[in-house]
């Protein structure tokens, strides 16, 4: 499966985005999606995951520094799936990355870079305070 993160920008502190990510190439319902960050000179880390979901509610997953902020969502029609960040804070700034799997299948895999066999470029979000 191919992935396309983008919506990535510049935003002043408080603002928000909506990052997409569209896949191509497999049944994008049977995959699970996350979304990882990775700031300059650190490792790159989980933000959130989506389960598989046939109607496209799947279960959600978050990293404890983004819940309440972040919303991952999934469009299954559109092959596609969301990242809505609000209240954005300069320890956001990073590149996000849009990953996804058939066989991962538990919560802590889902958190988990190497759980993930498919990963898109990154798309840049940074910060001004």
């Amino acid at each position: 499966v191919q992935l396309q993160a983008s919506g990535g920008g510049l935003v002043q502190a408080g603002g928000s985005l909506r990052l997409s990510c569209a896949a191509s190439g497999g049944t994008f319902s049977m995959y699970v999606m996350g979304w990882f960050r990775q700031a300059p000179g650190k490792e790159r880390e989980f933000v959130a995951a989506i389960t598989r979901g046939v109607l496209g509610d799947g279960e959600r997953y978050y990293a404890d520094s983004v819940k309440g902020r972040f919303t991952i969502s999934r469009d299954n029609a559109k092959n596609t799936v969301y990242l809505q960040i609000n209240s954005l804070k300069a320890e956001d700034t990073a590149d996000y990355y849009c990953a996804a799997d058939r066989a991962v299948s538990s919560p802590m895999n889902y958190r988990t870079a190497s759980g993930y066999a498919y990963w898109g470029q990154g798309t840049q979000v940074t910060v001004s305070s």
